[in-house]
């Protein structure tokens, strides 16, 4: 069990308000139809906060989520198309299992790059957006635009179905939610995990194998990008790499660090990313329906992003032995 810390509690609270006056001043947002898309797009936000929020708390972070996502995804629907091999008329669920191994290759090679080349993360995983991306459409992927196959159904119905009422992608956010909680808490890779992110030099010293949990960590971060990137393409039946271009790895930072995941690394957990994407994901939907031009929102995202950042800084100062990275 966890309980909130007074910057949770805040969050909360501001949750509620925000959510509260966009019901009442907003005429479309508390309608069946906008609930239902907000629920959608905050879940797939959510899973890639996830996969973000493992990351920090190892004190790293990854910037090549979106490619990932976009790219692994276009991949699979790729190799089962009949156009590109229709000579061997592969299954969705194999492409899916080809474009999982790509992912997991190219996220292995990240965490490689950061564990054992002391490459500092940030840098490697921005370098490693354009490499998956140049990669993915040089040679396997022609077409910006790439529609699932007719035998991806159940992926379309974890996209856009619902179980008791309730969106399939809300449920897949809890439950994995629900995993990864249980991972870094309950197993002894989630302990090295926010060991390493206290003090790599010390979790070395004290016998985890750091290296090796910093590249397995980079690849269950894809892992989990993949994921989110299946079921985008399984709610419109489609996935664009056009997305790689676009903001939304500032809005998952933006979940991350608003939720109260500490950037010094070894704190906060799977509670943090359920508020921080409630909080993200109602203020991006009302600013879509207030009709906030691409800039502006923008803009705001991005004060706010400098505003969160200034404030873990406060609430979580980095010393000299917080800023060294992993097992150098």
């Amino acid at each position: 069990m966890f309980k909130l810390r007074n910057q949770e509690l805040i969050i909360l609270i501001v949750t509620v308000v925000i959510f509260a006056g966009f019901s009442v001043f907003l005429d479309k947002f508390f309608s069946t139809g906008n609930l239902l898309t907000l629920m959608r797009s905050v879940s797939i936000l959510g899973i890639l906060s996830i996969a973000m929020a493992v990351v920090v708390i190892s004190k790293g972070i990854d910037l090549s989520l979106i490619a990932t996502l976009a790219v692994g995804t276009a991949l699979a629907s790729v190799l089962s198309s009949a156009d590109v091999l229709p000579s061997i008329d592969l299954p969705f669920i194999y492409a899916v299992i080809l474009g999982f191994i790509f992912t997991a290759i190219l996220c292995a090679m990240t965490g490689i790059l950061v564990a054992y080349w002391d490459m500092a993360s940030v840098f490697v995983t921005l370098a490693m957006a354009g490499v998956i991306y140049g990669l993915g459409r040089t040679l396997f992927i022609r077409d910006e635009l790439n529609y699932l196959p007719e035998d991806a159904a159940w992926l379309e119905y974890l996209g856009r179905g619902q179980l008791f009422g309730v969106p399939m992608p809300i449920i897949c956010f809890l439950m994995l939610a629900i995993i990864m909680h249980l991972l870094l808490t309950k197993t002894t890779f989630g302990k090295f995990v926010y060991s390493i992110g206290d003090s790599g030099l010390a979790a070395r010293t004290a016998g985890v194998p750091v290296r090796p949990i910093l590249v397995m960590i980079f690849i269950l971060a894809g892992t989990v990008a993949y994921f989110a990137g299946l079921l985008t393409a399984g709610a419109i039946s489609s996935i664009n790499t056009r997305m790689v271009a676009g903001s939304m790895i500032y809005d998952v930072l933006l979940v991350v660090v608003v939720g109260g995941i500490g950037l010094s690394g070894g704190k906060g957990g799977m509670h943090n990313v359920i508020l921080g994407t409630l909080l993200i994901g109602t203020l991006l939907n009302g600013m879509v329906i207030m009709d906030i031009s691409f800039i502006v929102q923008n803009l705001i995202k991005g004060i706010i992003l400098l505003l969160a950042i200034m404030t873990d800084t406060l609430l979580n100062p980095r010393d000299e032995q917080t800023t060294q990275q992993g097992d150098i």
